[in-house]
């Protein structure tokens, strides 16, 4: 089972650079999407399912902004939207499908770098978030959670650690958080199997950076410990160029 957690930048800005062909070509088995900014209606959902694919869309109920989505080949047994936290679910951000014993998630976070407001509002929903997980581990425990995590966890996993590390992504309090979720019970699936470094998921698209690989490794397979001995290889893809971001493919047995 391949899956693919990939933040698109809009949906439909991704389809026009060639999305839908890459995915025909790559054929993951399953693909967690971020930041689709569209509603389902805006979605050629006829073309992915063209390509063999389930769809589900979680969009924001702000239009343009936010959502998530999952696209599978093979059909859950069940699909949950959202976590039932009204100020998150507002803005479309948590969507799980279950497999027989096993559930994939597809979750984008909150980013902070708007300002103090919404870096509250992020920290807000770490911890939230992990509580709600870690309920759902209780009956779930079999989890690959793929997103947007919108942090950096180590120094390895960012091009420039000293000159970031008052920038929201790669806040002290934010790579705290990262190493205690991991800690609760969670593998980095990337990192299980990559150690060296400038293995990015994001790049500014200021200044070439992405030509330069002056990047941010903030998109991630989460593997919950009980799947560890399933998990089989985990790879960054660079060359898919439709977003700001890259897709993360974990490969793992279901």
């Amino acid at each position: 089972m391949n899956i693919i957690t990939y933040n698109v930048n809009g949906i439909r800005a991704a389809i026009s650079k060639g999305f839908i062909e890459w995915l025909q070509a790559a054929a993951p088995d399953i693909v967690c999407l971020q930041e689709i900014k569209a509603q389902p209606d805006q979605i050629p959902v006829v073309e992915f399912e063209a390509l063999g694919y389930h769809t589900y869309w979680f969009p924001a109920e702000k239009k343009g902004y936010s959502g998530v989505g999952i696209l599978s080949k093979t059909e859950p047994d069940k699909v949950v939207y959202g976590m039932g936290i009204e100020k998150y679910d507002f803005e479309g951000r948590f969507l799980r499908a279950d497999f027989g014993d096993k559930s994939v998630i597809s979750v984008y976070h909150p980013s902070g770098t708007t300002g103090d407001e919404r870096q509250a509002f992020k920290m807000q929903w770490l911890s939230d978030f992990q509580n709600y997980v870690l309920e759902l581990k209780k009956t779930r425990p079999n989890l690959v959670i793929s997103g947007d995590y919108n942090i950096c966890h180590r120094a390895i996993d960012i091009h420039d650690p000293v000159r970031n590390a008052t920038s929201s992504g790669f806040l002290p309090e934010e790579r705290e958080w990262m190493s205690g979720f991991l800690n609760s019970g969670f593998i980095d699936s990337f990192r299980y199997f990559v150690k060296d470094p400038h293995h990015y998921t994001w790049w500014s698209y200021r200044a070439g950076a992405r030509s330069r690989n002056l990047g941010w490794r903030i998109d991630y397979n989460m593997v919950s410990d009980e799947l560890e001995k399933s998990m089989k290889r985990a790879v960054i893809l660079p060359m898919a160029v439709h977003s700001d971001h890259c897709p993360s493919l974990l490969e793992i047995e279901f």
